[in-house]
């Protein structure tokens, strides 16, 4: 029955609230006079249709008060306030009535007794129809999955609201640092310290913990974050407190944990003087803008308020997706940046100078490039037309365009690189460091190289949870392989701010942190989605690690620097490397073979000329040689 009644129209809703408190108010004064003179027959008094009056006159003050406008199957406790004021001022027009018109008397105690049974009877009224509805299914409440809070503040109070409103999850009690909160109760539901979180998850059975600490800071989350991993329950979190009140989100928009959270790093504020340099007021162009890292830098230079941001892509699909983004984000933050979304290949000289010409760019941040390191392994061709000479063509035209800065957005496979992605961005940095040395050349050049971006397309953290969400096995290449990570946003926030530094030719580096050990990641992400390891040691576990082996062109370590001359900046996470670099005459000889070798098709050509160029280059091909002649030790050594 109350299932019917909760699918209702809004208007018949209204209508059966209204009628119930017209049958309502005359029984509180029939029971209130009841009380007062101990009689209870009806009518006790002479003029029956008195009883109609309380109806009359207290529905249209109910009207006028919005207690009908009120949903009440999320109505708050303090809408009980709003029941007091309605029926104090129906009460005092009722007494004032009687009086105005000599009216057949009501004793004066029955009227306090009315006031105070009206207000139980409306208030009432609501609430248990507000419960009836929350619980129409007697069988939802153990149809709930029991969750724990972490968090006993405003957040997670506003959170288990949202929660019991809803018919997902059951609030069972909250988890709290504050030693003063421990063991009191709020809204019905115990404070427990963090030590006794072991014993609850087993008592509850708890398959998830939610994090409501918004305000918490980030090694303060990472803390909490390493005590909970242990419990192998899934760890969860609602979004910051500036999110919640902006309005961008509801404290129900629950989120997995992010992986940067895990990572331990904290994030240097950025220098917004250096983020404004090459972008405020001026008119910057970015290839490859559709990418994972291109993107993101097209939304961190949105926020500086250029005059014009040319977005260059190849795929028609990614230049619409970015330019649709783009242009809402500027509505909604009030910009006036011309967005001019423009398809082509950077390999494209002619027309990129045509472009940068015509809107007069000023700052060109380069990102485009194929990063896929098997992909490129198996098309080495296309990957070296397009990252080696794809940044020649952009920086030739940037140079006759008048372009004042040129940033290339480089790796960290770049450096003694085993794979031939990795040996052709590092020749797209000898390119721009032979120009930048050529004294006719007036545009800056500079190079930020960095490793991993969570995130980013062919990252292993959205691979991982797909697996992990499909039952395993979560794949890793092999037992050793490290990798560096850092967040997507604060890579391009230090590349910016890299590139508003230095003469020209710089290459900076940025300081990724400690190495991640990818099983630990992989083992880690299992545990915080609340399920365990299978293994030797626990062969009744939920999820399997296999390891698939290296893949082509694949290293175990990834380095950031090829030498060891590296000097700090005014950024304390970005350094300045120095290292070797070919002249112009020699460079220009060398892409000169290297474009024939392309033009043929020549694979073996290729790889002897980056191998000759491209400092500490070892094809994976000869690696394996080695490892095949029994030389791992060197091999071990060179990969180190």
């Amino acid at each position: 029955m109350f299932s019917k009644i909760g699918n209702l129209p809004r208007p018949a809703k209204t209508l059966l609230m209204l009628v119930a408190d017209a049958f309502l108010l005359p029984c509180s004064l029939w029971t209130a006079i009841g009380l007062r003179l101990d009689f209870w027959h009806f009518p006790q008094l002479h003029a029956w249709w008195v009883y109609l009056l309380p109806s009359a006159i207290a529905i249209p003050v109910f009207i006028r008060l919005g207690l009908y406008r009120a949903v009440v199957r999320y109505m708050e406790t303090r809408a009980l306030v709003m029941v007091v004021v309605a029926v104090t001022i129906s009460v005092w027009l009722f007494a004032g009535l009687l009086a105005l018109l000599t009216l057949p008397p009501v004793p004066r105690g029955a009227l306090l007794i009315y006031w105070l049974i009206a207000v139980l009877y409306i208030g009432s009224s609501r609430f248990l129809a507000r419960a009836l509805l929350r619980q129409m299914n007697p069988w939802d409440r153990y149809r709930k999955h029991a969750v724990a809070i972490y968090g006993a503040g405003s957040a997670g109070c506003q959170l288990a609201v949202a929660l019991r409103a809803g018919r997902e999850y059951q609030p069972v009690f909250f988890v709290d640092d504050d030693e003063r909160l421990q063991g009191m109760e709020i809204m019905g539901m115990k404070i427990y310290p963090p030590s006794a979180l072991p014993r609850l998850v087993e008592r509850f059975s708890l398959r998830q913990v939610l994090l409501a600490i918004p305000s918490a800071n980030r090694s303060r989350r990472i803390q909490i974050i390493d005590q909970l991993e242990s419990l192998k329950v899934e760890v969860r979190a609602i979004p910051g407190m500036a999110d919640l009140v902006g309005g961008v989100v509801q404290a129900a928009d629950i989120r997995e944990v992010e992986i940067d959270e895990l990572l331990g790093r904290d994030i240097v504020p950025p220098n917004q003087a250096l983020l404004d340099a090459n972008i405020k007021g001026k008119r910057v162009m970015v290839t490859g803008a559709g990418g994972s890292i291109g993107s993101e830098l097209c939304r961190q230079i949105v926020q500086g308020e250029p005059i014009s941001l040319v977005l260059y892509e190849l795929s028609e699909f990614a230049l619409y997706s970015i330019e649709q983004e783009l242009d809402q984000l500027i509505r909604n933050k009030h910009r006036s940046t011309e967005l001019i979304p423009v398809l082509g290949s950077v390999q494209n000289q002619s027309r990129l100078q045509d472009i940068m010409t015509r809107y007069a760019v000023q700052t060109v941040y380069h990102a485009a490039a194929y990063k896929h390191v098997p992909m490129v392994e198996f098309n080495m061709t296309e990957g070296v037309l397009n990252n080696t000479f794809g940044t020649r063509a952009t920086a030739l035209a940037a140079i006759a365009a008048g372009v004042e800065t040129f940033v290339l957005i480089s790796t960290d496979k770049a450096v003694r690189p085993t794979n031939v992605m990795g040996a052709s961005k590092r020749f797209a940095e000898l390119v721009l460091q032979a120009l930048a040395n050529d004294p006719l050349v007036r545009t800056r050049f500079c190079m930020v190289r960095f490793g991993n971006v969570l995130g980013s397309s062919g990252s292993v953290v959205p691979l991982f949870r797909r697996q992990i969400i499909d039952g395993g096995p979560v794949t890793v290449t092999h037992p050793d392989i490290i990798r560096y990570f850092m967040t997507i946003p604060e890579a391009a926030q230090l590349v910016i701010q890299a590139g508003a530094m230095g003469a020209s030719g710089e290459v900076f580096v940025l300081d990724m942190g400690e190495p991640v050990k990818i099983v630990d990641l992989a083992r880690r992400m299992i545990h915080l989605s609340g399920f365990s390891v299978r293994d030797e040691v626990n062969p009744d576990g939920d999820i399997e690690i296999r390891f698939s082996g290296l893949r082509p062109g694949e290293k175990l370590y990834e380095e950031l620097l090829i030498g060891d001359d590296v000097t700090g900046t005014m950024h304390p996470k970005i350094m300045m490397a120095n290292e070797h670099f070919l002249s112009q005459e020699e460079l220009n000889r060398v892409l000169k073979r290297l474009e024939d070798a392309c033009n043929a098709n020549d694979h073996d050509v290729i790889i002897s000329i980056l191998r000759h160029c491209v400092s500490g280059f070892r094809p994976e091909s000869e690696i394996r040689d080695h490892l095949y002649n029994g030389q791992a030790t060197v091999i071990h050594t060179t990969l180190h």
